[in-house]
């Protein structure tokens, strides 16, 4: 690994590394505010730039290859969808001291959810992400990438026992396993692929008022299929919120069934790996696990 790529790291990333990459690349920028964005995130440090922009800089490869896919796609999906998404508005390149290319978008104004605290208008904004994610599936598929998330639940199988084993004295693990059963006994989805955010978590979205103020981070978004941003109930509206968000995407059982499965393959390994080093998303990963266990016991 080259010193570049060991300075990805959290530790790494700092305001004078960012302002050196703008000065060699984008000096009209260089002399704005620069400020660290404290994020829940795992992929990409982010910084404010003036009032009205933001630096993204990945930590991983993975990270850096979404880059060219967003400046892509971002601005076609923009003009269709009812809530504001970072407009990109600069590639930035590897320099000396950075491994990967970067970018610049639109800032957008708005808080994340406070894990923990439920949303000020909760019907409300199971409306709003509502109609995010069926705008979003209505989008022209031709031409779409894969999304991160693009197969079948199944698929996540062995995968997602083997965590489940790990987490052992952690989680109910035979009432997990059976959540689990039960959302792999549901219908596969047999319907073409659509495009999907593919990662609806708290540090993914923002609220202003209570009400959905804008999305970002779409590193993850492409074609799949229809239950993966299902995982917004859990991870993001409280139990009493998920009736009117599942009538709004008009959900049928099975589907929502495969939507617990998804929540679970997602938030169980992130309690798994992430304990230590990125406790806040750990812990929204354990809320997430509680609530879908509460759902069964209560609706089966």
């Amino acid at each position: 690994m080259s010193a570049a790529e060991t300075r990805a790291g959290r530790a790494g990333v700092d305001v004078s590394l960012v302002r050196g990459l703008l000065a060699a690349q984008f000096p009209a920028w260089a002399g704005l505010p620069l400020t660290p964005v404290d994020s829940a995130g795992t992929v990409n440090a982010m910084f404010r730039l003036g009032p009205d922009m933001a630096v993204r800089l990945p930590r991983v490869p993975g990270a850096a290859r979404d880059i060219e896919k967003e400046i892509l796609w971002l601005p076609r999906l923009a003009p269709r969808l009812p809530v504001p998404i970072p407009v990109p508005l600069g590639r930035g390149e590897p320099g000396d001291d950075w491994p990967w290319p970067w970018s610049v978008h639109s800032w957008l104004d708005g808080d994340n959810p406070e894990p923990g605290r439920g949303p000020a208008e909760p019907l409300a904004l199971a409306r709003d992400l509502a109609g995010f994610v069926t705008a979003l599936r209505r989008i022209d598929p031709e031409g779409a990438p894969d999304a991160y998330r693009c197969e079948s639940l199944a698929a996540r199988d062995d995968a997602t026992r083997t965590v489940i084993r790990e987490l052992s004295g952690v989680v109910d693990t035979e009432a997990v396993t059976a959540a689990w059963d039960a959302a792999l006994r549901a219908p596969a989805w047999d319907g073409p692929p659509v495009w999907i955010h593919s990662d609806l978590q708290p540090g993914n979205v923002l609220l202003s008022g209570g009400r959905l103020s804008g999305v970002i981070d779409f590193g993850c978004t492409g074609l799949g299929e229809p239950a993966v941003d299902l995982i917004a109930a859990w991870y993001l509206l409280p139990a009493e919120a998920r009736g009117t968000f599942r009538s709004a995407v008009d959900a049928d059982d099975a589907t929502w069934a495969r939507a617990r499965g998804w929540a679970l393959s997602i938030a169980l390994p992130e309690l798994r790996f992430l304990r230590e080093s990125n406790p806040r998303m750990a812990a929204i990963a354990r809320d997430v696990v509680g609530e879908i266990l509460a759902d069964r016991a209560t609706t089966g």
